[in-house]
């Protein structure tokens, strides 16, 4: 046991509980009504709501039901008026048998709080059965030789009735021999003796009949009678006489059937037949003659049928001993059932609240009751549940259980408990019960929608159809049904200038992203904006989550050449000098791409040409170099096409023509290159030309005058820096020439103009280019070309 012990702590404690609460409740008067048997269903019995001092509303508020010990429905509570209504018709003698006071228990339960009072039904009797004799008609033999008041037992009646209603007294008709005592058990019950009155005469009347009349107590009484033949027998000396008067023995309820209760032994000191004794049970109720079985020649009582402790507890029996001659002796037997632990405890269960809500402390999952029908230790329980849950049992009354949560329980960690109650009695073998209660969790909504990402990066290619799907949010939510289902929005912008509404739209139910209209790149690169995803739970929860659009560039956009300008109305020339060695820059074709990336990386390529092989071009720079040393034969004016083409898929180009004109020293008149056929309109070109040449050469008069200045300079400057050429800042501002970096070019070209010093013509010399950082410009920006 001490083993055993340790293995069950919990129980012990829930035990002694239960027993302090016992203790408690001893003192606790239960509240006792009264109804006849056999009223009709339906009939008032009280009123409980007026008993207990609550008002009808409150009864049905707190869940009032009526439970019974033995769980029938024969009690209904009616919850709008708190009348206690018969829900059957009573039969007492069914419901108590022989038990005179025949009482109902039951219990009355509340919740919020809980409450138990505990109650009593008396069934009163009435006078509904009548007195019966197990036969019909006795056989008495009576030696002639009895003397007066000579008392000879006779079977007793049987009624079903209790009380006053049962049997309370014996008669016979008048005669003048016998005459009926009524006698009482130990038990309370009636039972007959015939008293001889007068000495009979077998020679004078060998036979008697008698009437025996059984009448109970009841209004108006019954009555019940049995015929007694009484045969007067000539001498028998002695009669059989028992070992013992009494006879107690105790039989374990689980003795199997067949098996030996009690052996009885009589003798009789007569010989022949007066000395043949045979046994037989003197009276037999019913319940005795289908348990028990009397051997008629040996005395041996066997068991016919299964005992069971909690139905019956004690038989007596009276059994006879005959001999031939007609004599008998008269014993006693009583058994006494023994309790053995052959009953498992019961749980009942009186209410189950599932689903709970997730998050509620200490909430109240199940309201039962615990029941052992044996007795004594038997009948002990201790009643406890697995170790594993977040779950316990508190005691309440009359052997009642909560089974209560321990802590608030989280639905998404898990939702549904598989409780075992076991219910374990301390009878030897230990008998117990179990018994499953699933708990759903029900779902609160304690968990905002998360995101898979922090923030979303899509990218669109440029040029996209409307409605295109871009791309998509998603988010998850641990809580379930209305609470999990998730509607995606965009949040307003924080830019409050980027026009997010006419950009992107989003499906409220699967987070899909779509573009309302075309992109552009070359307007916009990229935008960010936050998308919330909100449940359907009360109240709502959100998160929000960062979306970032990329917009990929695609060729779209062919060069643009800035330099030279095409959309002047007279075209631009440039002068070379025919002394320009081999590599001398000529010009610089300069090409912008409002593409970016690859489409916007420029390549140059020299189409036409007037004279093939004197110019050559760079293909990543755009610049236009002589490819060898200029002499006299060649033409003196130029005609290249230059093509400027992107790294696109496909590729887009330009076209830009130059026009270059060969001269001495600046000096030698602009004439146009001779054509097929002069005509007319070479005659005005010709024209044009020398009007260009005039100015030309005026500008350079001015322009020499100038030089000459700075070349004065120069030379006190390089007597005392030692330079070869530097010109004071401000004398002559524009003596740098810039080409801005454009398209793919990475720097910004400067050329250093000087005049040469020791040449008598003064001609311009061009030195390296003078090559300087340049801010780092956002080479995706889109120009703004000149409409």
């Amino acid at each position: 046991m001490e083993a055993r012990g340790e293995c069950f702590p919990k129980q012990r404690q829930v035990l002694i509980l239960l027993l302090l609460l016992g203790v408690a409740m001893a003192g606790w008067e239960p509240r006792r009504y009264s109804v006849v048997e056999e009223t009709e269903s339906g009939s008032f019995v009280a009123n409980l709501a007026k008993d207990l001092g609550l008002g009808v509303g409150e009864l049905s508020a707190r869940g009032a039901r009526v439970v019974s010990e033995d769980n029938g429905p024969r009690l209904q509570l009616d919850l709008q008026t708190g009348e206690l209504i018969l829900s059957e018709k009573l039969d007492r003698e069914e419901l108590c048998g022989p038990t005179e006071l025949c009482v109902m228990h039951f219990q009355v339960l509340l919740k919020k709080p809980m409450e138990v009072f505990r109650a009593e039904l008396l069934v009163r009797d009435i006078n509904d059965h009548s007195p019966e004799f197990s036969e019909r008609e006795m056989i008495l033999k009576i030696l002639e030789t009895n003397p007066p008041g000579t008392v000879f037992p006779l079977k007793k009646a049987q009624d079903l009735d209790v009380g006053n209603n049962n049997i309370q007294n014996y008669n016979i008709g008048l005669n003048s021999y016998f005459h009926v005592s009524t006698r009482t058990r130990g038990d309370g019950s009636k039972y007959p003796e015939l008293v001889l009155d007068k000495e009979l005469d077998r020679e004078e009347q060998a036979e008697l009949r008698l009437t025996l009349t059984a009448l109970d107590g009841g209004y108006p009484p019954r009555s019940g009678t049995s015929q007694i033949r009484i045969l007067i027998l000539d001498v028998n000396d002695n009669a059989p006489e028992f070992a013992q008067t009494l006879y107690e023995v105790q039989v374990p309820e689980n003795s199997p059937v067949g098996s030996l209760v009690v052996k009885v032994s009589a003798r009789d000191l007569d010989t022949g037949t007066n000395g043949e004794i045979s046994y037989s049970l003197f009276y037999s109720s019913q319940e005795i003659s289908k348990t028990f079985e009397l051997s008629s020649l040996s005395g041996e009582i066997r068991l016919i049928k299964k005992l069971d402790f909690e139905t019956i507890s004690t038989y007596e029996l009276d059994i006879e001993a005959s001999d031939g001659g007609g004599l008998s002796g008269k014993c006693s037997v009583i058994i006494k059932v023994l309790d053995v632990n052959d009953n498992a405890p019961e749980l009942t269960i009186s209410s189950l609240t599932s689903p709970i809500p997730e998050n509620s402390p200490k909430t109240e999952v199940a309201l039962f009751r615990i029941r052992d029908r044996d007795s004594g230790e038997n009948g002990k329980m201790v009643c406890s549940i697995q170790d594993n849950v977040p779950f316990t049992l508190k005691p309440s009354v009359e052997n009642f259980y909560w089974l209560i949560t321990e802590e608030a329980l989280d639905r998404e960690n898990r939702a549904e408990y598989n409780i075992i109650i076991t219910v374990t009695d301390l009878g030897t073998p230990r008998m117990k019960t179990e018994q499953n209660i699933t708990v759903l969790i029900s779902d609160v909504n304690d968990n905002a929608p998360a995101f898979t990402q922090t923030s979303y990066t899509l990218f669109v290619q440029e040029n996209n159809s409307p409605a295109l799907h871009i791309g998509s949010v998603s988010a998850t939510d641990r809580d379930s049904g209305t609470n999990a289902q998730i509607t995606y929005s965009l949040l307003p912008p924080q830019d409050p200038h980027l026009p997010l509404n006419s950009l992107v739209s989003i499906n409220t139910d699967n987070g899909h992203l779509f573009a309302l209209r075309s992109l552009d790149y070359e307007a916009l690169q990229a935008f960010e904006f936050r998308v919330g995803a909100t449940d359907r739970g009360s109240p709502a929860l959100s998160s929000e989550a960062l979306v970032r659009v990329v917009v990929v560039d695609d060729n779209d956009n062919s060069p643009f050449v800035l330099y030279p300008l095409q959309n002047s109305s007279a075209p631009c020339t440039e002068l070379v000098p025919r002394a320009a060695e081999a590599g001398y820059l000529v010009t610089k074709v300069v090409a912008v791409d409002g593409d970016s990336g690859q489409n916007a990386w420029l390549s140059f390529q020299l189409l036409k040409a007037t004279e093939p092989g004197l110019f050559s071009l760079w293909a990543h720079n755009g610049e236009v170099r002589t490819a060898r040393p200029l002499s006299e034969r060649d033409a003196a004016k130029h005609r290249l096409v230059v093509l400027v083409k992107d790294n696109g898929e496909p590729p887009l180009s330009a076209t830009v023509t130059l026009h270059v004109l060969l001269v001495d020293g600046f000096s030698q008149p602009y004439l146009p290159l001779p054509e097929a056929a002069p005509d007319q309109a070479q005659a005005d070109s010709l024209t044009v030309y020398l009007v260009i040449a005039l100015a030309s050469v005026s500008s350079l008069f001015l322009f020499s005058v100038l030089l000459f200045v700075a070349v004065r300079l120069c030379r006190r400057k390089r007597a005392a820096l030692g330079g070869p050429c530097s010109v004071p800042e401000g004398h002559f501002p524009g003596h740098l020439v810039d080409v801005s970096g454009t398209g793919t070019l990475s720097q910004s070209y400067q050329y250093e103009v000087c005049l040469t010093g020791d040449t008598e013509s003064n001609e311009f010399k061009f030195l390296k280019p003078i090559f300087h950082n340049i801010l780092d410009q956002d080479s995706r920006r889109k120009p703004e070309f000149p409409e």
